[in-house]
């Protein structure tokens, strides 16, 4: 029976295991710190293999550096023992959403949901601390790499360890203003490209204060060839302008492999262009009819967008628009080009043609070429439209949060809006809409008020869609101080006080999970029988330590013979807890079915089917574990967890692997 694993991927490993596909010779072993053998990377032998392509120490080369960052690097490989522990009391249809809201340290988090969501998220949204001086980073305990900051910062002890707390405010004055914010961000960003899927694309709101850095490390994670746009969201102007009054934010955007985001169906199908289609295959008659009804289509439904009203042209290839044929930069060929209607040469257009012989002979065999019937007027480019042609959104919004404020407001019942400045709901449905995937499964892992699993919850009404949402927000505390505004003072303070009445703690997951709950509801009510299969729900899992005591984790006490021998789970945890930890290891999504079942008189759980089955109570019998492999071939288990002092006695451990071996040899078996 195998040990499981019971911590994250150590994503070293996974590289060297990348790099050993591509260069087996590069592999070797070396010993670590506990003289166990170890698989390991022969630089030298890896240079060879690089020759030319190698930069050599002290050599200049363009980077983007800073105090930490190698640090930052090493946090974002390194693994994680924590767990996420199940909250059914908080969740919303616990058994059946597919929705997630998990609350910690996003940086812990993303390193577990690389477990079983590696690849798998085709659109994230983050809207992170901008670094404006007031507001908050997460810090990771990184060391500073030269004496110099650490004599000036005070913030670490003689031996290089930080002595901030985990959270704490990002001011100008503590000297590291910048490098703090650049070290919380950049391994949360390294994982967030991992768990992408290869189609997939990131979405991050900044201002002015660090949108440069942002970009930067930006390109250095996801590769300045996978750069997509800079938006430009317009908003409120602010109060208090000193030379130029600046009214808007960014949000950089960028992709996993800009070579499958080309080939991927990302934009909005407008309703107009599959109208026309409509109107053009159910015609009667001469296309002169059909030209007809589209004109009558613009004028009923008071079409003013160019982009659709020049689709004004019918042939018997379909509805097209024409554009110009010349050379708009006044440099194109002046060959002569025969006019197919009169026999003559067509008039040369004063700028040139646009495209040379080679392109235009293609045009015109596809029949993308408007002649005319004399031989005066220049030809035109056809341009045809199809029922799935798609519109991608503009990098420019305007939007302001007053409406989504009023909203809040009116949501939670209150008379000041219990979070400030939530993001604009309707433009991160836009994002979502954007992705063209009703399928899709979106993260945010600074979720804040929430307003992202509210934006999917509303496109999925729009559309019909099957979107999932994962949401993740540490416990950021709600609190009144000196350094807020008298309006940012009055919305804390609303936000404590409809908390505290209602019982719950004063962090932000707790005001941010009521908005859903109240969000949902209100869907379900507005919208009856078109929100009935709608998921309004979401698991709650809360970031916690391993459910294991360390001596899990000890190689001295794991690898002994007795390993039935030891309780090794602490007392607190409960046989779910156990469930959640393994669940990655099996690569399950948590929002997997489970069904619970008792079967002699024991707890066991059924996830996904029959794929994994684990019992986690002691006294587990013979019969127990027959009545779930002695089964038809399809409903045997692919996996089978439970307890290292799960058995009933010495006599079932005996019998154990025999069991299996005979009635389900392909289960594989684990304990922890």
């Amino acid at each position: 029976m195998e040990k499981a694993n019971m911590h994250s991927l150590d994503m070293v490993n996974e590289n060297i295991k990348k790099i050993g596909n591509l260069f087996p010779e590069c592999v070797t072993e070396t010993v670590d710190e506990n003289g166990n053998i170890k698989a390991a990377i022969d630089f030298e032998k890896l240079q060879e293999n690089l020759s030319h392509a190698t930069i050599g120490e002290g050599e200049e080369r363009y980077q983007f550096t800073w105090p930490g960052k190698r640090e930052a690097i090493h946090n974002a490989n390194a693994p994680t023992n924590m767990t996420l522990r199940p909250c059914k009391e908080e969740s919303v249809d616990f058994d059946n959403t597919e929705n997630l809201y998990i609350e910690g340290d996003n940086l812990e988090v993303l390193k577990l949901l690389q477990e079983n969501y590696l690849g798998k998220v085709k659109m994230i949204y983050i809207d992170p601390p901008y670094n404006t001086g007031n507001d908050f980073v997460y810090n990771d305990d990184f060391k500073e790499d030269t004496e110099s900051f650490q004599s000036k910062s005070g913030m670490y002890d003689e031996d290089g360890n930080m002595l901030l707390q985990n959270f704490e405010k990002n001011t100008e004055s503590n000297g590291r203003f910048h490098t703090d914010w650049l070290n919380m961000m950049y391994p949360r960003l390294k994982i967030a490209r991992n768990l992408l899927s290869d189609d997939g694309i990131i979405y991050v709101s900044i201002d002015d204060h660090e949108v440069e850095n942002l970009r930067k490390i930006c390109d250095e994670i996801f590769g300045i060839s996978n750069f997509i746009a800079q938006i430009i969201v317009d908003g409120t102007p602010k109060n208090d302008p000193y030379v130029v009054s600046t009214a808007h934010e960014y949000c950089l955007v960028f992709c996993k492999n800009y070579e499958h985001i080309k080939v991927a169906d990302y934009g909005v199908a407008s309703p107009h262009f599959r109208n026309l289609m409509k109107i053009f295959e159910d015609g009667q008659g001469n296309y002169e009819t059909i030209a007809q009804k589209i004109c009558e289509y613009y004028k009923e439904n008071d079409l003013e967008d160019d982009n659709i009203s020049n689709y004004k042209y019918v042939d018997n290839q379909g509805i097209f628009r024409i554009g110009p044929i010349d050379d708009p930069q006044g440099g194109g060929a002046r060959d002569e080009r025969i006019n197919p209607i009169t026999g003559n040469p067509c008039v040369v257009p004063k700028g040139g043609w646009r495209c040379n012989l080679e392109t235009w002979n293609e045009w015109v065999a596809n029949g993308l070429v408007n002649f005319p019937d004399n031989d005066k007027q220049l030809p035109s480019k056809k341009t045809y439209i199809s029922s799935d042609r798609l519109d991608v959104m503009h990098a420019y919004f305007k939007m302001q949060t007053r409406r989504d404020t009023v909203n809040l407001k009116n949501l939670f019942g209150l008379s000041i809006t219990p979070f400030s400045n939530p993001k604009p709901i309707e433009l991160i449905r836009t994002f979502v809409e954007n992705c063209n995937d009703k399928n899709m499964l979106v993260l945010d892992f600074f979720s804040g008020s929430g307003t992202t699993q509210n934006a999917v919850m509303l496109q999925n009404l729009k559309d019909s869609g099957l979107r999932k949402c994962i949401s993740v927000q540490i416990d950021e505390k709600i609190e009144v101080t000196s350094g807020q505004s008298n309006k940012q003072k009055k919305i804390s303070q609303a936000a404590i006080e409809f908390l505290t009445e209602c019982g719950k703690k004063c962090v932000i997951p707790e005001i941010a999970k009521e908005r859903i709950r109240r969000a949902g509801k209100k869907i379900k009510e507005e919208f009856g029988e078109k929100a009935k299969d709608l998921d309004i729900g979401f698991r709650v899992l809360k970031l916690a330590d391993s459910n294991m005591k360390d001596v899990y984790y000890s190689p001295a006490e794991t690898d002994s013979a007795d390993i039935f021998d030891a309780n090794n789970v602490k007392e607190d945890r409960t046989p779910l807890d156990l469930l959640f930890q393994v669940m990655p290891e099996c690569n399950l999504p948590l929002s997997s079915k489970i069904e619970e079942r008792k079967i002699e008189g024991k707890t066991v759980y059924f996830v996904n089917g029959n794929y994994l089955v684990a019992c986690f109570d002691e006294g587990i019998t013979e019969k127990l574990i027959k009545s779930v492999i002695d089964v038809p071939d399809s409903e045997k288990p692919y996996y089978f967890y439970m307890r290292n002092l799960g058995l009933e006695s010495d006599k079932v451990l005996d019998n154990f692997e025999q069991l299996f071996v005979h009635y389900s040899p392909t289960t594989k078996r684990k304990v922890i």
